[in-house]
């Protein structure tokens, strides 16, 4: 059966009250289906759904669901429920929703928990946005170095139930100190009688709490992690990540610099659930940044009235020109922007970069410039056809390298004022070049030609 389909059923079902075909239908999907189904009903639609599951697979439902979407949810339910929901989620969940939420929304819900609830996500919440605290949990199993094996098992099973993995245990001292980590498997396989520091390796990765969570995907990235330890300034645990957490934040970035390369604000929600006056905001503003910008391409044009003027052939492969300088510019922006993020490429390799991109860049000059020297030959005409095409190619050579420095460079002076590069593509590098462009055609075409007219 398909999605709508289904969705059909569970809508018709809600009309006619049958809980029980609907709780029938929803025993089967996975958590992850169903909160997929419920993205298609309304808010109250999915609040009655949600009241017909257990208690902890309501939660596990409601964690799947966009944060917007878990926000109207709540609003449909009574502050009993509401409190119910929000102190079955994990407490890493709970703070990504808490965070999320209006003020006023959020302190609400805080009131409604129990006090031990309050302090844990108070805690979480004081760490920065987008820091490694924010996206931990504290729900980890942590054992003593001079315990045996079998006292650590021991532990593992008390705890199993109630913390978010097991599969990696930590070792830390009485008041918290981290010295390790060690696999569930090594546990198993180990003798029961051997002290727990006698497992430990040096291969230790960790994270302070104050960093950025782009630093916690590249870790998990570089050491192919499954949960990160996370520690404060004085390398006390306090909290795990793990990576179902992270895939997450890996999205919410890649869907960040997407929107910032087509100069469209950050939305922090589905494009389906986006209000057109969001949009609208979220568009508006570099569009009339980058209307001004292109108002200096007018400008440009207007220096040069005389040489169009004399020479109208030169209109002709002006499109052609900028736009060939805008696309080299964002092909060169488009690989650095991403080497960047991805911790290939660090500023300080900025000059080795410009040295490679040059000559990359030239060849690519040099080649489109010959491409279009023939056809601006000939629609130059008989009398000036050879200065024509002389022009729109040297022009389209220097036009791809300065848009080409441009788009590498531009990228690393936003990193080095610790600005996203991710800025620095797309519509900006085209209408930079774009204005760039102008000036050196116009230019060398006046230089070319204003010695045959003169002549």
């Amino acid at each position: 059966m398909t999605d709508s389909a289904l969705l059909q059923m569970i809508q018709q079902w809600l009309e006619h009250d049958d809980t029980t075909a609907i709780n029938a239908r929803l025993a089967d999907l996975p958590d992850q289906d169903v909160a997929k189904l419920l993205a298609g009903l309304s808010s109250e639609e999915q609040a009655r759904v949600i009241a017909l599951l257990p208690e902890e697979r309501s939660a596990n439902v409601f964690s799947y669901l966009h944060t917007e979407q878990q926000g109207k949810l709540l609003q449909e339910l009574d502050n009993t429920d509401q409190a119910a929901l929000i102190s079955e989620l994990p407490y890493d969940d709970a703070t990504a929703l808490l965070e999320e939420l209006p003020d006023e929304h959020s302190e609400l819900l805080m009131g409604l928990l129990e006090p031990e609830d309050q302090a844990v996500l108070q805690n979480l919440l004081a760490w920065p946005e987008e820091s490694a605290g924010r996206l931990m949990t504290p729900e980890f199993v942590a054992v003593r170095p001079d315990w045996t094996v079998e006292q650590a098992l021991d532990k593992v099973r008390d705890w199993c139930e109630e913390r978010e993995t097991v599969n990696t245990v930590f070792v830390t001292s009485n008041r918290g100190q981290l010295f390790g980590t060690l696999s569930l498997k090594q546990l198993l396989l180990a003798q029961p009688e051997r002290h727990i520091d006698s497992l430990l390796g040096d291969d230790l990765v960790l994270i302070e709490a104050h960093e950025d969570q782009e630093e916690v995907a590249r870790l998990f990235h570089h050491y192919d992690l499954e949960v990160l330890p996370v520690v404060n300034g004085h390398g006390t645990l306090v909290g795990i990540i793990t990576v179902d957490d992270i895939l997450d934040v890996v999205e919410e970035e890649t869907t960040e610099d997407f929107h910032k390369m087509g100069s469209v604000g950050v939305l922090n929600l589905s494009l389906r659930h986006a209000s057109p006056s969001l949009l609208y905001r979220k568009r508006i503003g570099w569009l009339v940044i980058l209307v001004l910008v292109n108002l200096l391409s007018g400008a440009a044009i207007a220096i040069f009235e005389t040489a169009i003027e004399a020479v109208v052939a030169l209109v002709f492969f002006l499109p052609l020109v900028i736009a060939t300088g805008g696309n080299a510019g964002s092909q060169a922006s488009t690989l650095m922007v991403r080497a960047l993020a991805t911790g290939d490429v660090q500023s300080r390799d900025w000059f080795r970069l410009w040295g490679k991109e040059l000559g990359v860049s030239a060849a690519l000059g040099i080649t489109l410039g010959l491409a279009v020297w023939l056809p601006a030959t000939w629609l130059g005409g008989s009398e000036i056809g050879s200065e024509v095409g002389q022009a729109v190619a040297i022009a389209m050579a220097l036009v791809v390298v300065l848009g080409s420095m441009v788009g590498m460079l531009l990228p690393f002076i936003l990193t080095r004022f610790k600005l996203d590069p991710a800025t620095a593509s797309g519509p900006l590098i085209t209408s930079v070049a774009d204005v760039v462009g102008i000036l050196i055609y116009f230019s060398v075409a006046t230089a070319i030609l204003s010695v045959t007219l003169a002549t």
